[in-house]
């Protein structure tokens, strides 16, 4: 008998997801594949899961029509941590004469080694592996490296798959948007019937914007969400401000929306550039319920930066500069500093620079919060290697 294992947060469940695992039956002839959602991935903490009972269904639907495969609760009801080398383990115990494979794509295969007791894994199960995206010939110098760090080859599954992430699908999900695209119809009316992943307000944030501005403010969230985890920042906290971050920019001066308010006097005049911050932060908090300070703070500063930044703050604010759409001088250096395990510190620095340079050269009008802000970073910031006199 053979029997695949796939495992995952399936948050939710897409169709790539499903097309591995028909790829992976037919390329390994498999009788069953048990299907399981995690409890809590042990890399995953700061992100909120949709609820157990609901990533299961959604896993029932996705695979409906899948004759092999049985989605399992056995990890859910474990609770805890779900850790793969027990959850093999198990299976191990019950089908001691079963060929057993634990399917993952080469972003996992990527990171095994850093799971706990991956050699344990190995001598319980096979691991398959498929491609995400990848070019042709990947697996041969994975498999090399593999072999040498556990003394066995991974199974190749003859299927190279498109990168969908799930983050994404989540800010579309929380921005009202059709998922069909990732997801098929009757996840898809689960997902909407159920609420998952709804932020309050958020489509209504969004129309108020011209769509090449709410095209962007889907990209500032994709990115603030895929960052938000390594930075211990919520999830949910990094969508909603950037879905809303730009709520007031496509708003005219005497729009209804902006009855009452008025732009602070304590930093002097407000360029024309920066005060749709201002305005998307009363646009929030008065229109649409956003409460959150923290939240709040992160769209009202998002143009212009301000000392002493929440990491929220720092995130948004970053973001909205080096969406994937966002091309100009010095764009790729400020995303490798982006990524840097240690923080946003030394990016949020760096940008700051590199805007105020770009004022200076353009004769623009420099906001003082953003001088004010670059200073307080340059005595703060530690010494990165580069000095910016």
């Amino acid at each position: 008998m053979k029997i695949g294992i796939f495992g995952g947060s399936f948050d939710p469940v897409h169709k790539e997801h499903v097309n591995f695992v028909r790829a992976a039956i037919d390329c390994l002839r498999l009788d069953k594949v048990f299907v399981m959602p995690a409890h809590t991935p042990p890399h995953k903490p700061y992100r909120t899961l949709a609820p157990d009972k609901h990533r299961l269904e959604m896993c029932r639907l996705a695979f409906s029509e899948v004759s092999e495969v049985e989605v399992s609760d056995y990890e859910i009801l474990q609770g805890g941590t779900s850790y793969t080398y027990l959850t093999c383990r198990h299976f191990r115990e019950i089908y001691p004469d079963a060929e057993i494979f634990f399917l993952v794509g080469t972003d996992m295969l990527r990171d095994f080694p850093t799971w706990r007791q991956p050699q344990s894994i190995v001598e319980d199960v096979t691991v398959a592996v498929c491609g995400r995206n990848d070019e042709e010939g990947w697996w041969e110098e994975e498999q090399r490296r593999f072999v040498e760090k556990f003394g066995k080859p991974f199974a190749r599954v003859d299927y190279n798959g498109e990168d969908v992430s799930s983050t994404k699908i989540r800010v579309l999900a929380g921005a009202g948007m059709r998922l069909t695209e990732f997801i098929d119809e009757k996840t898809e009316a689960y997902i909407l019937r159920n609420g998952l992943y709804k932020i309050e307000n958020a489509d209504k944030a969004l129309a108020l914007e011209k769509p090449e501005r709410r095209a962007h403010s889907i990209r500032v969230a994709n990115l603030a969400a895929s960052r938000a985890l390594q930075l211990k920042i919520p999830e949910y906290q990094a969508i909603t401000a950037a879905l809303f971050h730009d709520c007031g920019k496509n708003l005219s001066p005497d729009s209804p929306y902006l009855e009452g308010f008025s732009l602070p006097q304590e930093w002097g005049d407000v360029p024309r550039s920066v005060w749709h911050q201002y305005a998307g932060a009363y646009v929030a908090e008065r229109h649409f319920g956003v409460t959150d300070e923290d939240i709040v703070n992160a769209i009202r500063y998002h143009t212009s930066g301000r000392p002493n930044m929440s990491e929220l703050e720092k995130l948004i604010f970053l973001a909205d500069m080096l969406e994937e759409a966002r091309n100009y001088e010095g764009v790729e250096m400020l995303r490798e500093l982006f990524w840097k395990e240690q923080g946003l510190d030394e990016c949020l620095f760096t940008a700051l620079y590199e805007t105020l340079e770009f004022l200076k050269s353009k004769g623009a009008d420099i906001y003082p919060l953003t001088q004010n802000a670059y200073h307080f970073y340059e005595k703060e910031r530690r010494v990165y290697g580069t000095n910016h006199k």
